[in-house]
């Protein structure tokens, strides 16, 4: 993790940010499955707590970032994104943190029908154990993401997590998230 490319989205008249920012996110998810990364995270430097800004920074060593904006996994989104080049992390001001997917359990009528399966319940005690207003709803910025394998829609919740002195090491899912290994923050 010592290098880093900065993917900045133009403005757009046609296109809000955030919808830019889910196809950019979507064309990196699939590079990264492309390019069986797992060794490349991601993080949001202008995140808030309304979204995740107009940024989306990536995370890794030069020859795996290189080989990635090699590639032409961002087809399609030139005319919307500037792109950095793969430049080194700075020496000095930096921390780090963990940047993690965080998924709710926002339908407690699907955890009802699980409970009724494992455990032989009817949908009354079901109901008793787990009552709608379990439902959990998180106040985090997402990317709204469609499925390649059941082509359903789903939030993306992404956490930055606290930030710590010191790296932690670990492998990153293909979203570029994990939920112990740290990126560069500055």
């Amino acid at each position: 993790m010592d290098h880093f490319v900065d993917l900045q989205l133009l403005p757009d008249p046609e296109f809000p940010a955030s919808q830019l920012m889910n196809a950019l996110f979507a064309k990196l998810h699939r590079g990264l499955v492309a390019a069986q990364c797992d060794d490349i995270g991601m993080g949001f430097p202008g995140v808030h707590a309304k979204g995740l800004g107009t940024v989306l920074r990536m995370h890794g060593s030069l020859s795996r970032l290189a080989g990635l904006m090699a590639s032409p996994w961002l087809q399609g989104m030139r005319d919307h994104v500037q792109t950095s080049a793969v430049l080194p992390v700075p020496a000095t001001g930096v921390r780090y943190r963990v940047v993690s997917r965080v998924q709710a359990k926002s339908s407690p009528d699907r955890e009802r029908r699980r409970l009724m399966r494992r455990q032989g319940l009817d949908a009354a005690q079901a109901l008793a154990r787990i009552p709608d207003t379990a439902a959990e709803v998180l106040d985090l910025p997402y990317l709204q993401v469609s499925s390649q394998s059941t082509a359903q829609k789903f939030r993306l919740f992404i956490r930055h997590g606290s930030l710590q002195d010191a790296p932690t090491k670990g492998t990153f899912t293909p979203y570029a998230l994990s939920p112990t290994a740290t990126i560069p923050w500055f």
